[in-house]
């Protein structure tokens, strides 16, 4: 039997400590531009590939970004699609009036879609696209209606997908609608009177309201051509009668301020592989 001179034992503290958790830190998100995010982008895939035992090399692809290549390999890929389009040959001195500079490389292993559209047109501006782009102050007399900013696809819906990508720009001036669906060309007339930075729409309306002069040219710096396919694999470069529009609105009105230098030219999206090959085959 226990007495009262016997000492209690002290109670076991049952309850565990847990663990320390140590506290994740989320990382701040960095400002990088299109190139700085592209080549981080392509580090990652050569370490994806290197896990899987693959490599990038020799792969092949059903689409190319071709103006994420050189400017000399766009620009033979544009000519050969003008010429084949309107089935001329252009002559020695008329290749000359062509160079480089008619085109416009964009960032390498960034998609070229509606939500990177307002990213790569910026960096094709370079330090003046605020001032081009966004502001929506008078301008001078005879540049009136004339946008910076000309995108060129072969719908109305498709036009209005790509304005909805470079709505960073259209806050103090709204971009101009060119096509024909739902809009009356007295209302765009009307539009065009006073500035516009950016414009986008069809081939057809926007040479009829050149021709008209309603819509000018003066200020125009970048010309965007829309190359995504249709439900039936058209581009604007191959849909029946687009195409022949486009190339007419761009023998008689573009064709000058590309080979002039005041605009230059953006095929933005993928290209069919087969099409890419065909104009380095001949």
């Amino acid at each position: 039997m226990g007495n009262g001179s016997e000492k209690s034992e002290p109670r076991k503290n049952k309850s565990k400590l847990k663990p320390h958790k140590s506290i994740k830190h989320k990382k701040k998100p960095r400002n990088l531009s299109l190139g700085a995010r592209a080549e981080e982008k392509k580090g990652k895939e050569k370490v994806s590939a290197k896990k899987a035992g693959k490599t990038n090399a020799g792969s092949g692809s059903d689409v190319s970004l071709v103006s994420a290549g050189p400017a000399d390999r766009q620009l033979r890929f544009f000519l050969h699609c003008f010429q084949t389009s309107t089935k001329s040959k252009l002559s020695p001195l008329e290749l000359e009036a062509y160079n480089e500079r008619c085109m416009v490389k964009l960032a390498e292993g960034v998609n070229q879609d509606v939500e990177n559209l307002s990213d790569h047109i910026k960096e094709a501006f370079g330090v003046t696209w605020k001032e081009e782009l966004c502001e929506g102050m008078e301008l001078e007399d005879g540049e009136a209606g004339s946008p910076a900013l000309l995108v060129i696809s072969t719908s109305a819906l498709r036009s209005l997908e790509l304005l909805r990508g470079l709505k960073p720009f259209t806050k103090d001036c709204r971009p101009a609608k060119l096509f024909a669906k739902h809009l009356k060309v007295e209302e765009q007339v009307t539009l065009l009177k006073a500035r516009v930075n950016i414009a986008a729409g069809t081939p057809s309306r926007i040479k009829k309201l050149i021709d008209m002069e309603a819509l000018s040219l003066t200020r125009l710096k970048l010309v965007v051509l829309d190359m995504q396919r249709d439900a039936k694999a058209f581009s604007l470069f191959t849909l029946p009668q687009v195409s022949t529009e486009f190339w007419d609105l761009y023998k008689s009105h573009l064709e000058e301020k590309v080979t002039g230098g005041d605009s230059r030219i953006c095929l933005y999206g993928t290209i069919p592989t087969k099409e890419v090959n065909k104009a380095f085959k001949e």
